[in-house]
């Protein structure tokens, strides 16, 4: 998941997450988890697709192994 270790992408979703859904946000290290499949805020979902292409996330996951 591209959230673990991009944290502004990360904090910009914990933020949005209250615009978009009325649910408790239960998220682990490298996972959203949702108790029922209508409980997904799709357009928030969509909208982070949109925020991390697989380019910037190789970019995370290589900066993370160089550490």
């Amino acid at each position: 998941m591209g959230l673990y270790g991009a944290n502004p992408l990360h904090d910009w979703f914990v933020t949005e997450w209250k615009n978009h859904s009325s649910k408790k946000l239960d998220m682990g290290k490298c996972c959203v988890r949702f108790k029922k499949a209508e409980d997904v805020p799709l357009k928030l979902i969509e909208e982070l697709a949109t925020k991390l292409t697989p380019e910037k996330w190789i970019g995370i996951y290589e900066k993370m192994l160089n550490r």
